[in-house]
């Protein structure tokens, strides 16, 4: 089928990094895909090599003189434009028009997911649309999860990778990467890693340039990396420090330990989604403080506490996921069920 994927990039670059890993789990599976994006300039450092196909289309910004295609994914309720929703009312047979939402653990996910909005005015009178939720659980449509991903994790040379690209620990120290948000408790998070040697990989961003090396600390400020080798990032690293979405998932993947930095909101509604995770994830008392701290929640703990049951939480909280059946199965087998 014909796939058409429209993003807006709103900041971070999130919401384009979870739309191009569709699109590039799609070509893997003999699909097609048009990405439609106001802002593409981020796909030079994250995706330089563009699988055969995907298009990349600029945003619509009038007329558009395309045929809309067999399904249409509106990502993050970016709105269509209103042109390209009067061409789909006017294809036969009409596309399937999903809404993929962001992730999220809190319980009306569950109860949302797969919902119909049937469009009774506007250009696309007589459309109807579905929402998508990624998730946590069986009643959701999962987390994106290309195949064979699992096994690639398992058969990795972490300590060889980064030792190519000049990264290696030197004996006895733990590997920790930094992609995070403008963040008060970085001070007190150095101090914590500091309690015992700890080499920082730290990704663009604006807590780069706010690392220095230091006793018990080595530094090193990473180049931009495209999806596949901060994936690999992740692996290679006994400890990840991650933001927004699309690293959440693949922090998860990675079977290792890890903090998300989740999107700050100005009414605080992050923090009931934050605390929404750590239940559903069953996260280890000891870590949800690490987690809160790192969200300004409340003081982060010097030194980091709970890493221990933390690594081995990552690793049967991933198994957990694995045995559902990744976000795009469960899109085409609901885009089946549903026709």
């Amino acid at each position: 089928m014909l796939w058409d994927i429209f993003c807006r990039v709103i900041d971070n670059h999130g919401d384009l990094g979870v739309c191009w890993r569709l699109a590039r789990d799609l070509a893997a599976r003999g699909e097609r895909a048009r990405l439609w994006i106001d802002d593409a300039t981020a796909l030079a450092w994250m995706a330089p090599l563009r699988p055969n196909g995907i298009e990349i289309c600029a945003w619509p910004a009038g007329e558009v003189d395309v045929q809309p295609g067999d399904v249409v994914i509106e990502a993050f309720g970016c709105d269509l434009p209103p042109a390209f929703v009067a061409l789909m009312a006017d294809r036969q047979p009409v596309p399937r028009w999903v809404n993929l939402e962001y992730l999220s653990a809190e319980d009306y996910v569950e109860r949302s997911h797969g919902l119909a909005s049937p469009q009774f005015s506007g250009p696309g009178e007589g459309l109807t649309k579905h929402f998508f939720y990624p998730g946590f659980t069986p009643r959701t449509g999962g987390l994106l999860r290309e195949p064979g991903l699992l096994d690639r994790v398992a058969t990795f040379d972490g300590p060889a990778w980064l030792a190519e690209r000049g990264w290696a620990a030197r004996p006895g120290e733990r590997v920790v990467s930094l992609f995070a948000y403008a963040n008060l408790a970085l001070p007190t998070l150095l101090e914590s890693l500091a309690h015992q040697p700890t080499l920082l990989l730290a990704c663009p961003g604006p807590l780069q340039a706010q690392i220095a090396d230091g006793p018990n600390l080595r530094t090193v400020a990473l180049p931009y990396l495209h999806q596949a080798d901060y994936d690999r990032l992740l692996w290679a690293c006994d400890l990840n420090f991650i933001r927004g979405e699309d690293s959440f998932v693949r922090a998860q993947w990675a079977g290792k330990p890890f903090v998300w930095q989740i999107y700050p909101q100005d009414d605080d509604a992050h923090h009931a989604k934050l605390e929404a995770f750590m239940a559903r994830a069953n996260l280890p008392d000891t870590w949800r403080a690490v987690w809160r701290g790192w969200n300004g929640l409340e003081a982060l703990p010097a030194p980091l506490a709970g890493l221990d049951q933390a690594t081995s939480h990552a690793v049967a909280w991933r198994a957990q996921l694995a045995a559902q059946p990744d976000l795009l199965s469960q899109l085409l087998g609901f885009l089946r069920a549903s026709s």
